[in-house]
């Protein structure tokens, strides 16, 4: 009987299972998981009536892969409020909202006239073609300008990876937009002639935000975490962490920090990269350099609960996002109540302000005080908080997310490479094929169809 051991329970290893044991019917299957929990950063803590999110915070519903695993679950949505459509980023010490029509950018201060000038000059800027990489930040001077990169695109990288668009790969990070330069020759004309093939078929076209509507679901994202571990009661093996692992015939031999091992036909590695490494460095020493080049910048979430006659802004919006160039102590902070019901108590926000990143490495080093402190004071300045909260709260996350920097998809192709020499062994987790809980299901799901089919060139 085929047997698939997977190593860590983070959302990729528990949505794998759960795939896995809807379709290999018969099949054994093992996650072990080295926390006393499973659901990784999916992790929701309630106190005092608010409800908070020490990691994702959501996803969309454009792309249908979680949303579908929860309507399986039975675990009921929860649709974001039209407040979170409106987005703002810092600009001169003062939140400014992003424009989400041609009209709003031409009116926004968002960018000085020079700057929108800049930007509508893109259609003039051939494609780069003889680019093999390029940064996040190279292809947005090059296309649109400096001033959009530092006030549009700088912050937007921070928003979703906590990293350095210097370093950040655009292939890899963000590839439709490569695409969309490689086969129209401009952002600006694709977005025209994609809205128009829209409006033709019936359909909303694309804009210049995240697509679709963020969604939830009432208790927070630990309800789909609790239908997964309902649903894989037999499946997940919890305080098992693996400390190695060894190729044994045509499977794999796990051996865990207690002094039990196990015996697969099939393993998958669902482990951040710098654990996979470890675990491999015997076995494996080559795959275990390789997975040595993954860095994970800290970030800290402060989660405050303000009353909201100690703000004299209504916070009508998601949040604020700072551009590196303001050089503020916050990346951006989430109005999680504004975006959500029933994230707060009657009469209260709840907000987090996130901090740290690529380029704020030592913020873990403070104390939560201190911590609190910067934040605090930048709260203070940008919406007017006056006084203390009610409610404080430090998360903190050494290694937070995995950055895809220039190199990353030359990196896939030599792991792919080492992986094909041994059989039966593959990797699933968000240092592969995106960052988003969207991207980590639906490759989830693409493994599990991979193991049981025997489709021995899908590796990840």
């Amino acid at each position: 009987m085929a047997h698939v051991i997977i190593a860590g329970g983070g959302m990729s290893g528990l949505s794998l299972a759960w795939f896995l044991k809807n379709s290999a019917k018969g099949w054994k299957i093992t996650l072990l998981e080295a926390d006393s929990r499973v659901g990784g950063k999916a992790w929701t803590e309630k106190r005092d009536g608010f409800v908070i999110e020490r990691g994702v915070n959501g996803v969309l519903d454009n792309k249908p892969s979680t949303l579908e695993l929860a309507a399986a679950l039975g675990v009921a949505p929860l649709r974001s409020n039209d407040a979170s459509r409106i987005r703002f980023v810092v600009r001169d010490a003062r939140l400014v909202a992003l424009p989400s029509s041609p009209g709003q950018f031409l009116a926004s201060p968002v960018l000085s006239w020079w700057g929108k000038a800049r930007l509508m000059c893109e259609p003039l800027i051939p494609p780069a073609w003889d680019i093999e990489d390029e940064s996040l930040a190279q292809f947005a001077r090059r296309r649109l300008g400096d001033e959009a990169y530092r006030y549009l695109i700088d912050p937007m990288a921070s928003g979703i990876y906590a990293g350095n668009p210097e370093r950040l790969s655009l292939k890899a990070c963000f590839p439709r937009i490569h695409e969309l330069e490689m086969e129209y020759g401009s952002l600006i004309w694709a977005m025209i002639k994609l809205q128009a093939q829209a409006k033709k078929a019936g359909k909303s076209g694309p804009n210049a935000g995240p697509g679709g509507v963020l969604t939830s679901f009432p208790g927070g994202m630990e309800d789909l975490v609790s239908g997964l571990r309902e649903a894989l009661r037999d499946v997940i093996d919890t305080n098992a962490r693996v400390e190695e692992i060894a190729p044994e015939g045509d499977g794999w031999q796990v051996s865990v920090q207690d002094g039990r091992s196990f015996s697969g036909t099939h393993l998958v590695l669902s482990l951040p990269a710098f654990e996979a490494a470890r675990i491999v460095k015997n076995s494996l020493p080559s795959l275990s350099r390789l997975f040595s080049h993954f860095e994970y910048p800290p970030i800290a979430v402060c989660a405050f609960g303000i009353r909201k006659n100690q703000l004299d802004n209504a916070l009508n919006g998601f949040g604020f996002l700072c551009p590196h160039c303001e050089s503020r102590k916050v990346l951006g902070a989430l109005w999680d109540s504004s975006v959500f019901e029933k994230r707060a108590p009657e009469g209260y926000h709840l907000v987090r302000c996130l901090m740290g990143g690529m380029r704020n490495r030592h913020i873990l080093e403070k104390t939560d005080s201190q911590i609190m402190d910067l934040a605090l004071t930048e709260l203070k300045e940008l919406i007017g908080l006056r006084g203390e909260p009610d409610m404080a709260m430090v998360f903190r996350w050494k290694r937070a997310i995995p950055q895809y920097h220039v190199g990353h998809l030359r990196l896939l192709e030599s792991i792919k490479e080492e992986l094909l020499n041994f059989p039966n062994i593959f990797i699933r987790c968000n240092w592969i094929g995106g960052v988003s809980l969207n991207d980590c299901v639906a490759n989830s799901k693409l493994v599990a169809s991979a193991i049981v089919s025997g489709d021995d060139s899908v590796r990840f």
